[in-house]
């Protein structure tokens, strides 16, 4: 895609204070560790609601924050983990996108050189309510005007998410497939009630797919999680199957290894975003080389530590938070030693003291505020 309108990154650029692949970079490495693409919105948080707003009343919020949000939780989750990061969207020129491209740009370190500016069009919006550990959200937009294929996009990167669409495949999967990355793909519920690994013609490009356990059930005809992993390694080399509250489970084809990793117990307050947090943690540890269980395990805990916080975006951790966490549970009396064992990877990685103040203020509750000179 062109971009029109907009500064771009002079090349690959992250805002993280940690490398995880730094030990791997070579000089005829691609420019980008991770590229995707889909659609940005403005997402709008309320919270601290008491309850779901009642029909016919008025609620008030003790507090809110904007961020971009749609694929940019995605993009910002790998960012703030240290991956150089390439996004392809439209933003619309209005003020709304102006937000969103400067946050993800400037803010994330996120390079939007395939990305393009469009004239006329609005940005889509998410209003989004969080209560009780739940959410409920409300969203605007419309579909960008097309565009002709760029031949730069999709750029050289080490791998690409991509989210499949049942009975509809995406050329720039096979593209940046063919180009050397490494395809890990997500996919949503199948509004059709089919669930039909043939309608997901982009799993043949994929190293892995992490459906939810429901989804991967139905996609197998299986009545158990771990079975249903196992299943889709005949269409895949990796699965990796997420079972909420109790954790995941993955198997690689090409090793035998399998792996199963518990949930960390936390207080939930919104689960916006996740999912793409999950799969971020997941390619940085695939990306570094790590063992299974060792991806697994990262995966799970930047999860964790994203439902604590509100919000997409907003909510994604950085090596900051990993670090204050390992330190802090480290020294809480008590701990189950095995259970310890199962993080002292990050030993390696976070052991140093990070400078940047925790917990992050990344948030502004107004788009627009005047900048002091």
């Amino acid at each position: 895609m062109a971009s029109t309108g907009k500064a771009r990154v002079e090349g690959p650029h992250c805002s993280s204070q940690i490398d995880p692949l730094a030990a791997l970079r070579a000089p005829d490495d691609p420019p980008w560790d991770v590229y995707l693409t889909g659609t940005v919105f403005l997402d709008i948080v309320f919270t601290g609601l008491g309850s779901a707003p009642v029909r016919g009343t008025e609620s008030w919020a003790r507090g809110m924050g904007s961020s971009p949000g749609g694929v940019a939780n995605m993009a910002t989750a790998l960012a703030r983990l240290g991956l150089r990061t390439s996004l392809a969207a439209a933003f619309g020129d209005d003020h709304y996108g102006e937000y969103c491209w400067d946050a993800l740009q400037q803010g994330e370190g996120i390079d939007l050189s395939p990305s393009r500016t469009v004239p006329g069009w609005h940005s889509p919006v998410t209003v989004s309510m969080a209560y009780d550990g739940e959410r409920t959200m409300v969203s605007h937009g419309h579909e960008p005007p097309p565009e002709g294929p760029a031949p730069d996009c999709p750029p050289r990167a080490r791998a690409a998410v991509a989210s499949l669409t049942p009975g509809r495949g995406a050329p720039w999967i096979e593209q940046a497939a063919r180009k050397g990355a490494r395809i890990f793909g997500d996919v949503g519920w199948d509004d059709t009630g089919a669930w039909d690994l043939a309608a997901l013609p982009d799993l043949r490009h994929c190293e892995a797919f992490l459906p939810n356990a429901e989804e991967a059930m139905r996609y197998t005809r299986t009545d158990c999680p771990r079975a249903a992993a196992h299943a889709l390694t005949e269409h895949v080399p990796v699965a990796v199957v997420t079972l909420g509250a109790e954790g995941a489970y993955a198997v690689d084809r090409r090793t035998g290894e399998t792996a199963s990793v518990p949930a960390i117990d936390v207080e939930a307050l919104d689960p916006t975003g996740a999912g793409d947090v999950f799969v971020a943690g997941f390619v940085t540890g695939t990306l570094a080389g790590w063992p299974l269980a060792d991806r697994l395990a990262f995966a799970g805990l930047t999860a964790a530590l994203s439902v604590q916080e509100f919000g997409g975006s907003l909510s994604a951790p950085g090596w900051t938070e990993i670090g204050a966490w390992w330190r802090r549970v480290r020294s809480v009396e008590g701990q189950d030693p095995s259970a310890l064992r199962r993080y002292e990877f990050l030993e390696g990685l976070v052991s140093g003291e990070l400078v940047r103040p925790w917990p992050l203020r990344r948030a502004v509750p107004t788009i627009g505020f005047r900048r002091s000179a």
